[in-house]
C-alpha cells in the first residue's frame, strides 16, 4: 500500500509537465517528459522576391511587371534551375489615387505587382540568384527561408534523443525514490516541426546577408511524454 501511494503521488507531481491523466492509470507509475534537440546547418533555401511597377496606365504597369518576371525566370532557367523550382504568382493590379485637399480623388496611375518564389537546392548559389534579381528588375526581396534537405532524418535523431531523455529521467527518479521501472504504460507524442530561419532584407544589402545565411543554423526539436509502470 505504501508503494502504491508513493507512486501515485509521484505521478501526480509530474502531471503538469506531461499532461497525461494520472487518474486514469490504475497501476503504480511515474511520468516523464523527454526533450531532444538537434542543431544543423542549412543546405537549401526558399526565397520570395517581387516586382512592383507604377505606370500611368494599367497596360503599361502590367507589361513592366511581366517583363521583369520573364527576364528573371529565364535567367534562373539558364543557370540550371528546373521550372518546378520556380513559382510565379498571378499579377495584382490596383489603381493609385492622390487625395487633394477639398477635391475629389484623382487617378494617378496603376500599381502592378507579381511575386516569384524560388527553391534553391545549392545554398552556395543563393546570393548569386538574389544579385541577379536586382539586375532583372525585381525590386523587393520578401523573405529568405533557410532549410535542411534531409529534414526527416534529423527529426528522427531529435525524436530518439527525446526518448532517451525520458528514459534517463524516469530511471533517475525511480532510483531516487527507491523504486524500479517495470516497462512503459503509456506514450503521448505530438510531432514538432523544425524552426526555420527567416530573413528579411532591403534590396541594397544582399552582400551583407550572404555571410549571415551561410553561417546560420536550424534547431530541430522533439518531445515525448511517457508514463512508466513501477514494480509492485
Amino acid at each position: 500500500m505504501k508503494k502504491h501511494l508513493v507512486a501515485v503521488m509521484l505521478g501526480l507531481g509530474l502531471l503538469g509537465t506531461s499532461g497525461m491523466a494520472s487518474a486514469d492509470i490504475s497501476v503504480p507509475h511515474l511520468e516523464t517528459t523527454g526533450s531532444g534537440e538537434i542543431t544543423v546547418q542549412p543546405d537549401m533555401a526558399v526565397f520570395s522576391v517581387a516586382v512592383e511597377e507604377v505606370k500611368p496606365t494599367a497596360q503599361a504597369a502590367k507589361q513592366a511587371a511581366d517583363q521583369a518576371v520573364t527576364a528573371f525566370v529565364e535567367r534562373l532557367l539558364a543557370q540550371g534551375l528546373e521550372r518546378s523550382q520556380i513559382q510565379s504568382a498571378n499579377i495584382s493590379l490596383q489603381p493609385q489615387y492622390t487625395y487633394p485637399k477639398n477635391n475629389a480623388p484623382q487617378l494617378k496611375g496603376y500599381r502592378a505587382s507579381r511575386t516569384i518564389t524560388v527553391t534553391v537546392n545549392e545554398l552556395d548559389n543563393l546570393n548569386m540568384y538574389l544579385d541577379n534579381a536586382l539586375g532583372d528588375g525585381i525590386n523587393r526581396i520578401n523573405a529568405i527561408e533557410l532549410k535542411v534537405r534531409d529534414e526527416k532524418a534529423f527529426q528522427e535523431q531529435a525524436r530518439q534523443a527525446a526518448i532517451q531523455d525520458a528514459i534517463s529521467k524516469a530511471e533517475s527518479l525511480a532510483k531516487g525514490f527507491g523504486e524500479k521501472l517495470d516497462g512503459v504504460w503509456q506514450i503521448s507524442y505530438q510531432s514538432n516541426q523544425p524552426r526555420p530561419i527567416m530573413m528579411r532584407m532591403a534590396m541594397d544589402s544582399p552582400n551583407e546577408a550572404a555571410m549571415t545565411y551561410q553561417d546560420a543554423q536550424i534547431i530541430i526539436r522533439d518531445q515525448v511524454a511517457v508514463t512508466f509502470k513501477l514494480e509492485d
